[in-house]
């Protein structure tokens, strides 16, 4: 299994590209790894009679490895302009388009994907007020789009005084590192949860309000009414708590 490191930064060395190398080291053998420093890339968008030699360079690198690591900071609140710009350019390569111009999965599909980022805010901020999310939300949404399978992210907040990474959030890199080979497979399953959620939703209510008719404490002719409402704002309300903390909201700390 081959993993591939994109670092769309400024600099090199820097502490989201700290992370990444510390991540590709906790790749355990056989397995290999490599990194792609965008700044070493002069890479443009394909016209329409010439395809940017650059990108499919950066095409192949792609192609030939099974995990991507995308690692970019936040700057104002949004990924990088060169990780964004890298991802732009790759429009064309990443989906195809339909005769409306829909977006599909092409041959990047069911391949795996890891996102870093870093920012300013301190913890506690960045994990009230979601900075990091813009960036997170932005690689989802093309990597989704391209038909990627999300592994995992990583967020290093409080960068701006920050002379090096806390030992603490390098080991965590490696480990999660160590997991990359383990890929997970993709879920289908979202719909049929939430069947089964309002199901359960159903049997517990309605159990609860048996016995509150037992005791009358719900009249009879209350009751349907009453069981449906009840069920309903109670499912819409849990359903969204668990949709804003399994899908919405993203690693901040």
């Amino acid at each position: 299994m081959k993993i591939l490191g994109i670092l769309g930064a400024h600099k090199q060395t820097g502490l989201t590209a700290q992370m990444l190398s510390a991540v590709l080291e906790g790749v355990p053998a056989p397995h290999t790894t490599e990194t792609i420093y965008l700044e070493d890339y002069d890479f443009h968008p394909d016209q329409i009679n010439h395809r940017d030699p650059i990108l499919d360079q950066l095409t192949d690198k792609l192609l030939e490895s099974d995990v991507w690591i995308l690692a970019a900071p936040t700057y104002w609140g949004g990924l990088s302009g060169r990780m964004k710009d890298f991802l732009d350019c790759m429009r064309g390569r990443l989906v195809r388009f339909d005769h409306k111009g829909g977006t599909h999965p092409d041959r990047f599909e069911n391949k795996h994907y890891m996102s870093i980022t870093s920012c300013y805010a301190g913890t506690f901020e960045n994990f009230v007020s979601g900075i990091t999310d813009n960036s997170f939300r932005t690689i989802d949404k093309i990597m989704s789009a391209a038909g990627l399978i999300k592994i995992k992210e990583l967020v290093l907040p409080g960068t701006l005084f920050m002379k090096q990474i806390p030992a603490t959030k390098l080991a965590e890199c490696k480990r999660l590192g160590s997991k990359l080979i383990t890929k997970p497979k993709r879920d289908d399953n979202t719909l049929k949860r939430y069947i089964e959620l309002f199901c359960m939703i159903a049997v517990m209510a309605f159990l609860t309000m048996g016995i509150q008719f037992l005791f009358h404490l719900v009249s009879a002719s209350e009751f349907w009414v009453v069981y449906a409402s009840f069920v309903l704002i109670f499912f819409v309300l849990l359903a969204s708590i668990l949709h804003f903390f399994t899908v919405v909201k993203h690693r901040r700390r």
